[in-house]
């Protein structure tokens, strides 16, 4: 606390003496915008989230690709792989709603405050690809395995 009262202490002495309160109104929006910047706790989260992390900053394609390539999603495309070599249509269903359970558990962790300053540092990147990519995938497969009436 005491290098923010000094750094008011010039400010004020730069007014002039004025009395205004403009000097403390500057020096209080000076110290409140270097309280709000990122310091050591929020460099450290890319340790934890990411500790293999090189720091480049990570893209929507790379994220997408570790999400795919994750238990949860190399389980979920082996099943939904199986489901449409054996075209079954409630298998696929059963699988594409699986997907939707883990892309509702990804999206519920993204309020996380940890994962946000992750995605600040650029560590971590925004799921949007992979949602979408699981989306066009589960619409196609369903599409594909839908049961059409046979016509005499």
């Amino acid at each position: 606390m005491g290098s923010i009262r000094g750094m008011m202490g010039l400010i004020c002495q730069r007014d002039g003496g004025r009395g205004d309160g403009a000097a403390e109104r500057r020096a209080a929006s000076l110290s409140a915008g270097l309280i709000l910047l990122p310091g050591a706790a929020a460099a450290e989260v890319c340790d934890k989230t990411r500790p293999d992390w090189d720091g480049t900053p990570q893209s929507m394609i790379s994220e997408a690709i570790g999400l795919f390539l994750s238990p949860a999603g190399l389980f979920l495309c082996a099943a939904m792989a199986m489901a449409l070599v054996f075209r079954h249509a409630m298998g696929t269903a059963i699988v594409a709603l699986l997907w939707s359970f883990f892309i509702t558990a990804l999206v519920m962790g993204l309020d996380d405050p940890i994962r946000a300053a992750a995605v600040n540092e650029g560590c971590v990147a925004p799921p949007t690809l992979f949602i979408a990519a699981s989306t066009a995938i589960c619409l196609a497969a369903v599409t594909y395995t839908f049961r059409r009436e046979k016509r005499l």
